[in-house]
């Protein structure tokens, strides 16, 4: 008895929606949309919504009142204070982010070259662990320690070293920053050094190339994509943190995101408090892209 095979039916294919022009959509043109359109109310909305409000005009008793003036931003640049908030913001952030750097880069390494299977899951969940619980509170934990009488300053008590004073100052808010956002930078560079190949390293080492040298002229050039992305990561989240500097920082410690905050909640300011939200939008934007394009640059000579 002999059997026949039928041959295989076509998969079943959907014609792509036509437009009026006789061109045919994309597939993924009717997937992407209802993304689109989420993204279009609930983010850019909002931020012309905001922007609007920034060109309105501050009356006290009145709150605000509709206008078309650029009197906010006038002001911001006008005022040395809220410019040296802003390169307060700048500066701690960028220290922040490069300590995340020098910090998480051994670490990831060390979780990618040198854990084994079994230890690299157990040693990214206690990296990842700490993200389960807000920054307000990792935030208050460094007040406990970091307090005029708190745990540093009792341990280094006990050694003969005299109390320091780290609370409410600029140490403080930079400890606190690297604490929230190094788990960011390690799980970033984790990732992407998941993706070279050993064998490389091995092929410099056999080369006569040493560990250092290896490092930096074969890891770091692989491995650059994945540090701009925890860079740039890490540079954002700071430079709109606001826990770490009214927590730990005091009262005469200022960066953007608590001063908009005084301006909206307390002051109810709201036009000059979406000013200053879009200033420091945009200079986040402009030197996040400028980051970008120089790392960029710096990575296709090294490509080739």
């Amino acid at each position: 008895m002999t059997g026949s095979s039928s041959p295989p039916s076509p998969a079943l294919t959907l014609p792509a929606p036509r437009a009026r022009g006789g061109w045919r959509l994309p597939p993924a043109f009717g997937l992407a949309t209802p993304a689109t359109l989420f993204v279009l109310i609930a983010l850019i909305g909002p931020l012309l919504l905001m922007f609007r409000y920034s060109l309105n005009r501050f009356v006290p008793g009145q709150m605000m009142v509709e206008a078309l003036t650029l009197a906010n931003y006038a002001k911001f640049f006008g005022d040395s204070f809220y410019q040296e908030v802003l390169g307060t913001t700048v500066w701690v952030s960028a220290l922040s982010t490069l300590l995340c750097l020098v910090a998480g880069f051994p670490v990831a390494y060390f979780l990618v070259r040198q854990a084994s299977p079994v230890w690299k899951g157990r040693l990214l969940l206690l990296v990842i662990l700490p993200l389960l619980m807000g920054n307000a509170v990792r935030t208050a934990a460094w007040m406990v320690i970091l307090g005029d009488k708190g745990l540093f300053n009792a341990v280094i008590g006990v050694i003969g070293i005299s109390p320091v004073k780290l609370m409410y100052t600029p140490t403080a808010v930079v400890i606190g920053l690297v604490s929230v956002l190094l788990p960011f930078m390690i799980v970033t560079l984790q990732s992407v050094l998941e993706g070279i190949d050993a064998n490389l390293e091995s092929a410099a080492a056999s080369l006569g190339a040493g560990h250092l040298t290896t490092l930096w002229r074969v890891v770091l050039p692989l491995a650059l994509p994945g540090i701009l992305a925890g860079t740039l990561l890490c540079f954002i989240l700071s430079m709109n943190a606001y826990a770490p500097p009214v927590l730990i920082g005091g009262p005469s410690f200022h960066m953007m995101a608590p001063t908009v905050y005084q301006q909206v909640a307390k002051a109810m300011n709201w036009p000059f408090g979406a000013a200053l939200a879009f200033v420091l939008m945009a200079v986040t934007l402009v030197l996040t892209t400028s980051a970008n394009i120089l790392v960029q640059r710096r990575y296709r000579r090294w490509s080739e």
